[in-house]
């Protein structure tokens, strides 16, 4: 039998903080998830953010120059937003070196290096500060085993990406351990690993070691201790299914919870694939992780009900439940007592 992976769980990564957020010249606010994460999840570490154009949407941070943000104790600019293939594109050079020049370290989840930007690496050198490449802080791995270990996990999984997988796993890590259950959040994606000080950027793992790294990251652990394990992509997505079932895999999770936005009929920048239902996802992703873990099963089921009327968002959980026979939830305003009950 296959030894256990190594336990990576120990790596800590250390962030410059406060922040000041970065939006770039976004158009649309899904592509600042990384910036609403921070927001929503570490706005103590949030002094302002930073817009190259008055179009890029609010989120609701004081808006600052690089040199005020710095004399106001900012101590980095992080990078929040994405963008195609993770690129740091040309027209951000000029930003990325002014906020250099004015003290601040910079904190990127961005594919391309910091290091790649010409110049800036000598430039901060020279003012002390630190170019920190969340997508390059990756630890030795090797191929999955494929072997179960003891302790619980949960996986978020979705219908499509940007949907709420990260949310989900970090309200429902809260929710246990405000009930004193064992429970630990693991990231799998920049802005997790941002939030938490820990965890694997699994999009930027070579694809054979992909199902190593996420046995890696949710080791051998007490019985009764929970993992709470961020997803990635999804299953019916024809660009990132590859990143979600290694992570699946190995997850080797006992439950999952399936996270959908209401209201969204075509796979976000992909309008040509409709987003799968409820049923396709859970049975989908339920098939597939009987490889590993032939007692998975769904748990609930997380709705973004974020453009709804509040007065129709508690129908519809009801009715998602009762239709799924599982607990359906908000994770942003929702209870989930029903949820943990349902689990533990």
């Amino acid at each position: 039998m296959a030894p256990y992976q190594a336990d990576i769980t120990s790596r800590r990564i250390v962030l410059p903080v406060p922040y000041l957020v970065f939006l770039g010249d976004a158009r649309s606010e899904a592509e600042l998830k990384t910036a609403f994460g921070l927001r929503d999840w570490a706005s103590e570490n949030c002094l302002g953010q930073h817009r190259m154009e008055s179009y890029v949407p609010d989120i609701g941070l004081p808006d600052m120059s690089f040199s005020a943000a710095h004399q106001a104790g900012a101590r980095s600019l992080l990078i929040g937003l994405a963008t195609d293939g993770g690129k740091l594109p040309e027209h951000w050079w000029p930003c990325l070196r002014e906020a250099v020049n004015s003290g601040l370290s910079i904190v990127s989840g961005m594919h391309d290096s910091l290091d790649s930007v010409p110049g800036l690496s000598d430039l901060a050198k020279t003012k002390g500060c630190s170019l920190i490449d969340i997508r390059h802080w990756q630890p030795t791995l090797t191929v999955g085993t494929g072997q179960r270990r003891p302790g619980k996990r949960l996986l978020t999984v979705g219908t499509d990406c940007a949907i709420g997988k990260k949310y989900t796993a970090l309200a429902i890590t809260r929710a246990m351990k405000a009930r004193a259950q064992a429970a630990t959040f693991r990231a799998t994606g920049q802005t997790g690993i941002m939030l938490a000080g820990s965890g694997v950027p699994i999009d930027s793992i070579i694809s054979d070691f992909v199902s190593g790294a996420a046995e890696a990251l949710s080791p051998a652990n007490a019985a009764d201790h929970w993992d709470i394990i961020e997803g990635q992509g999804a299953l019916c997505h024809p660009a990132y299914a590859a990143v979600s079932l290694g992570l699946l895999h190995g997850s080797q999770p006992d439950r999952i919870v399936v996270c959908h936005q209401h209201g969204r009929k075509t796979l976000d920048g992909f309008p040509d694939y409709p987003v799968p239902s409820l049923a396709e996802a859970i049975e989908i992703n339920l098939t597939m992780a009987k490889l590993t873990n032939p007692q998975v099963s769904c748990a609930g089921i997380s709705l973004n009900t974020s453009a709804m009327a509040p007065r129709d968002r508690q129908d519809l959980l009801d009715l998602t439940s009762e239709q799924h026979g599982v607990p359906c939830f908000d994770p942003m305003i929702s209870s989930l007592d029903a949820l943990l009950d349902f689990i533990l």
